[in-house]
Parts: C-alpha cells; structure tokens; sequence
C-alpha cells in the first residue's frame, strides 16, 4: 500500500547534486548543476590520472634514468628486451644472487635472444657511436619498412627504423660486441671480458668456440660465415709476441662457423703459412683463406681453397 504522506527517499546521487546546488545557491536538481557535477569529477579524474602519469615517469626516470624511458613504447612490446635490461642493471644484486658465472652465461643467452632494438636500449655503443648510447630512440624503436620479397638490411647505420646492426659496449668488464647478419636472421654475441681466455662466443644461440683462446672481434662473411681469428699453434716458427694492441701472439688460427648449418671448423696454419691476420673471403660457395686482409686485398694467391659444403675440408 502507497502512503502519499511519505517522502520519496532520495538516491545518493540526487542528494549531492541537491547539496551541490544548494551550495552554488541554485535548484536542486537543476540541469546545469547536475551537469557541474558530473563535470567536477570528471575534471578530478583527470588531474588524479596525470598526477599517477607523472609520478610513475618519476619513478622511470629515477630508476632506469631518462634515455631508458624514451625506448618505454618498444620495451612495452619486447619481453626479451624488459628482461634483458633486467639482468643488465641489476647486475650487482643478481651476480651476489646466482655467481659470476651464471651471471655471464645468461647475460650471453639474453643477448642471443635479444633483437637490435633491445641492445639498442640497453645503452651500449651502436653503429652510429661505438662510444656513447642511442640518441635517437624516437626514430630507432619504430618497426623497419621492408619491401616485399627483401629482408632487412643487414648493414644498418643509425639513426634508423630498427635500430643499428652492431652494438660495442666500450664501459663494462664484459666488453660486449653484438653484430646482426643476413637481415638479422644470424647474430654473434662475444664477451671478451679482458681475456682471450675468458672471451665467450655464440652465434645464433649456441656457443662457439668453447676452450680456445678468441680475440677481441670477428666478422661475418657472405652473410653466413661468422669468423674469428684464435690463439695458434705453439710450435710455429713464426710464433712469438704480437704487434702492439693486439690480444694474441703472432700467429693466429682461423675459426669458421656455418651459421646456416650449426658447423664449426677450426684452421691451424701449416710451418710455412705466416697467419698474423687470416681473412676468409666467400666466392660461389668456395673459401680462400689469405694470411692477412691487405693480402687479400691486393688479390694474390690464398693459403688455402676450402669448399665450405664439406666441413670436413680445410
């Protein structure tokens, strides 16, 4: 039964927008101060969401400082590159966590993952500048243009849509050098780590390489053929100290990995072959192998003819 003596409750709504108007000294209920209101929050909303914006790119900032944050809309679309940069700042806390060891081993594996554009925002030396870090995160986190049928380019010179194809970290104790090939489909990561004995080496993922003294650097050639001159023989008459600046004595040995195929072949120079900086130059699936790249370059005869099908060959 409807008693017309009682009031009709009102919804909480009404209530303040009544208050609301009553305090504006309007009508309750009116449309303008219902609208005021609704536009009140709205405008409180709003100033709540950009005080969150600012004090979270405080945080950004004070945490992986402002370069890293111009990369935020590419990181936001790269797990790999999130967990890269990761274990990459946080590598005091993680090596007293997992070793030193481990620490080097999964910062390889992260590397092997990583795609340019994540190395790129770990802030070591590219391409463009060996010795500082990307300044042009707005042009290099966007996607690459490539035409159809044709694959990245494999030399990339920054600024540049996806990042610069090589990365040397001239700073850390790791001495990184990162170096994309055939439209980045392969990859070499070393670690040099101040040490021909404790460089580290993988290409594509797996590690190349291991128990052999690796020099600072290698090359990538015809876009399949990653290679790296190692320690040499002991015994060859030419053996002895290296020329200033060097990381090995004289006489080097050649390492050559297949990327396509996963193979690796190491070749020793013979008592009669003077290796102090061994090239490999590809023609028509056949290796030549000079002592040197001023050789190479002046055309002569290579030491070697190797078949690269046959990885029993050399």
């Amino acid at each position: 039964m409807k008693w017309p003596w009682r009031a009709k409750t009102k919804t909480k709504t009404e209530a303040e927008a009544e208050h609301s108007a009553e305090a504006a000294g309007e009508p309750a209920f009116g449309e303008d101060s219902f609208g005021r209101l609704i536009q009140a929050r709205i405008d409180a909303d709003a100033k709540a969401a950009a005080a969150a914006e600012r004090a979270g790119h405080e945080r950004m900032v004070e945490r992986w400082g402002s370069r890293v944050v111009e990369w935020r809309g590419w990181l936001a679309r790269s797990p790999t590159g999130v967990d890269l940069l990761h274990w990459w700042y946080d590598e005091a806390e993680l090596t007293a966590l997992v070793g030193e060891e481990r620490y080097v081993e999964r910062l390889g594996e992260l590397l092997s993952q990583a795609s340019a554009r994540d190395v790129a925002a770990m802030g070591i030396g590219c391409t463009r500048r060996v010795d500082r870090a990307c300044r042009f995160a707005e042009t290099c986190s966007q996607d690459p243009v490539v035409p159809p049928g044709e694959k990245l380019a494999s030399y990339r010179h920054g600024e540049v849509p996806g990042a610069c194809s090589s990365f040397l970290d001239c700073w850390s104790k790791h001495q990184i050098d990162v170096t994309f090939a055939d439209g980045d489909d392969h990859r070499s990561v070393l670690l040099f780590r101040d040490h021909p004995g404790k460089a580290r080496l993988w290409v594509d993922g797996v590690r190349v390489g291991e128990g052999e003294w690796l020099d600072k650097g290698g090359f990538w050639e015809d876009e399949r053929y990653f290679t790296i001159r190692i320690e040499g023989p002991k015994d060859h008459p030419e053996q002895g100290l290296g020329e200033m600046g060097r990381e090995l004595y004289n006489i080097v040995s050649l390492l050559i990995h297949d990327a396509e195929r996963g193979t690796t072949r190491i070749l020793v120079p013979e008592a009669t072959e003077s290796w102090t900086d061994p090239v490999l130059d590809v023609t028509d699936g056949t290796g030549r192998v000079y002592p040197t790249r001023e050789a190479r370059a002046a055309g002569g005869t290579p030491d070697r003819i190797i078949p690269l099908d046959d990885p029993a060959a050399g």
